[in-house]
């Protein structure tokens, strides 16, 4: 007899890799696909890392490292911080992607039936490790009046006797949305007065194309900030990511780390401290603004067909686009496109509820010629319905 977890029944999949499924399976049959439904970057990562990481190798550094960390990486990363940050390498934890960081702070933070805040739309992978600890995401809807993100006044308005903690993701995933610096400041006053926990995803910070924004560390060393270098270094495949958390809460990180996957790939952290070398750096700004050149392209074609997309996002690299004009059902509206265009796209059901029906998100992580075509697929696709 199969046994199942009850919680399983409220984690959901991936409509993403679904249609990143359907569309390898359908390319494996000589149809020519354009892929904007993934959230990877498509640069290699970038030559120094992937050196260094092959030195490691070849020097037979592949050992366990510390549950937190190798100790290099963990001060690199302290030191990548500003000033004002006031990051020491000892609030550092090296964690198996960014995914990873979440796990290790819900795990510490959330008995079953406390609350965690969090926007909707927002990454579908947030409230399902909520799940996974036995919580609830209290999923509060946001649209452009917003900027697509919570405010101080909307934690307030929710906060609840069960809620313990907000997450937040700046930029986001899917509408690429900053929180300013002035609104986290205030979330940050906030939460602390309501007696709860602060998470802010940064795993985008690097790819932020105008103006500048302030890490949440800057504003009280209480909050829990994530980042990864999948994305803004370009090393998805190597998982590898890190929490900087208070310093009350380090001791029961490393526990947990301890034994929920003992340690991160020592490789992987040889390799990342290449990261923060001038020339991968330089590498990754030029990078940087080449998705601000796909953004621009992308934003105006797709708003010259039709689709809605109130806020230009400033940051990662997706369009979270009302399809309402062309139809009420984006998952179907998604599988048209893949199969009769050759585009493929993801649903707005991957990311919450509030009115997932109608937005779509459109990932830029091709290359130009790729988009361009993507573009033509998409008019020739939208003249015929």
């Amino acid at each position: 007899m199969t046994r199942f977890a009850e919680r399983l029944s409220q984690i959901d999949a991936f409509h993403a890799m679904d249609i990143l499924a359907r569309a390898r399976s359908m390319e494996a049959q000589g149809r020519s696909i354009v892929h904007m439904e993934i959230g990877e970057p498509d640069f290699p990562t970038a030559a120094p890392i992937v050196q260094a990481g092959i030195e490691a190798l070849r020097d037979g550094r592949t050992h366990y490292l510390p549950a937190l960390g190798l100790p290099a990486l963990r001060a690199a990363i302290a030191a990548s911080y500003p000033a004002q940050a006031r990051l020491d390498a000892s609030r550092v934890i090296v964690t198996p992607g960014a995914s990873g960081a979440l796990l290790l702070i819900f795990a510490a933070l959330i008995n079953p039936g406390d609350q965690v805040l969090m926007a909707d739309p927002g990454y579908p992978c947030n409230r399902h490790f909520v799940r996974m600890f036995e919580g609830e995401t209290s999923a509060i809807p946001v649209d452009e009046s917003t900027a697509y993100q919570l405010t101080a006044e909307l934690i307030r308005r929710h906060w609840t006797a069960r809620s313990v903690a907000v997450l937040l993701a700046s930029p986001s995933n899917p509408t690429g949305a900053l929180i300013a610096d002035a609104e986290m400041q205030q979330i940050v006053r906030t939460v602390a007065e309501l007696g709860g926990v602060l998470i802010v995803d940064e795993i985008y910070h690097g790819l932020i194309f105008e103006g500048e924004v302030t890490t949440a560390l800057t504003y009280s060393p209480e909050v829990f900030v994530v980042n990864s270098f999948s994305k803004y270094y370009g090393m998805t495949g190597w998982r590898l990511g890190w929490v900087a958390a208070p310093a009350s809460y380090v001791p029961a990180l490393d526990k947990l780390a301890q034994n929920v996957f003992l340690a991160s790939s020592a490789p992987a952290q040889y390799a990342a401290l290449a990261a923060f070398s001038p020339a991968v750096l330089e590498e990754a700004r030029r990078r940087r603004d080449i998705f601000r050149e796909r953004r621009d392209y992308l934003l105006t074609a797709l708003r010259a067909m039709g689709f809605i997309i109130p806020l230009v996002p400033r940051g990662a690299f997706y369009l979270y686009a009302d399809v309402s004009r062309f139809s009420a059902d984006s998952a179907a509206l998604a599988l048209n496109l893949l199969q009769q265009a050759g585009v493929a796209i993801t649903p707005g059901l991957d990311f919450g509820k509030h009115r997932a029906a109608q937005h779509v998100r459109f990932s830029y992580t091709n290359t130009m010629e790729n988009l361009r075509e993507g573009v033509k697929r998409l008019q020739v696709y939208l003249k015929a319905v």
